[in-house]
This record gives structure tokens, C-alpha cells and sequence, in this order.
């Protein structure tokens, strides 16, 4: 029997505009996308890593109260999150393919430790580092 972490959470200050991120410029896919009343469960795959979800959460309800909610849309807005890792085969090329589809990079793609990594932020906030697979 196989187990392992099937989904991750992350949150995103508008579902729609992180769908259309992570689909249109990151070329994922929707897993799920299901309402129970105000309340939208929405999760995308990397098409190479069909057993992993990334949940693109809203702060809010029922989870968060609405203080905290607001003090995560600013934590997020802001950067402070800690970096997400997109592992790809050649930094360079996803750079320039997802730079041309509309991703801001915070970094160019910088040689280092062996391997060429950039940096990107999704509309909300989150950090995302990318990282060339090694050999």
C-alpha cells in the first residue's frame, strides 16, 4: 500500500484568478472543483504528478475567523510565505516559456549549488522557486 501527501494548501486572495494562473500560465490542471454553499473546494495537479493536489484555499471561513483571515491576505500579499518548489528540466527554457505567458519573475534564472534555479510569485503572493533537476 502506497501513502504519502496527496494535497497542500495554499492561500490565494481570488480562486478564479489562481485558477487561471496555475492553469493558463503554469499549465496545470483542475483535480476538483466543488461548492458546499459559500465554501469552494478547488484543487489543481502538475500534469507529470497526477498524485498531488495543490489546494488554492481562501482565508476565510470556515476555518479562519475574519480577523485572521485578513492578517493572511496580508502575510500572503506580502511574500512572507515560504517558497513553494516547481522542479523542471531545464530552468531556462520554462523561464522563458512561462515569462511569455504572462509570469512575473523576482529572479532570473541564476547558476548556483550546482543546478540553475528563478523565482515567481502567483498574483496573491506566494513565492515559488524553480529549480533544474539535477544531472
Amino acid at each position: 500500500m502506497t501513502q504519502g501527501i496527496e494535497t497542500a494548501g495554499l492561500y490565494v486572495r481570488d480562486q478564479d484568478e489562481a485558477l487561471a494562473f496555475y492553469v493558463e500560465k503554469l499549465g496545470f490542471r483542475v483535480h476538483t472543483d466543488v461548492r458546499n454553499g459559500d465554501y469552494r473546494w478547488l484543487t489543481v495537479q502538475h500534469p507529470d504528478q497526477p498524485s498531488f493536489q495543490l489546494g488554492l484555499n481562501l482565508p476565510g471561513p470556515p476555518v479562519l475567523d475574519a480577523a485572521t483571515a485578513q492578517a493572511v491576505r496580508e502575510i500572503v500579499a506580502k511574500g512572507a510565505m515560504p517558497p513553494l518548489v516547481l522542479a523542471v528540466d531545464d530552468c531556462r527554457a520554462a523561464y522563458e516559456r512561462m515569462r511569455a505567458a504572462g509570469v512575473e519573475f523576482m529572479q532570473e534564472p541564476v547558476e548556483r549549488y550546482g543546478t540553475v534555479d528563478a523565482g515567481f510569485r502567483d498574483p496573491s503572493g506566494n513565492g515559488w522557486k524553480m529549480i533544474q533537476r539535477r544531472g
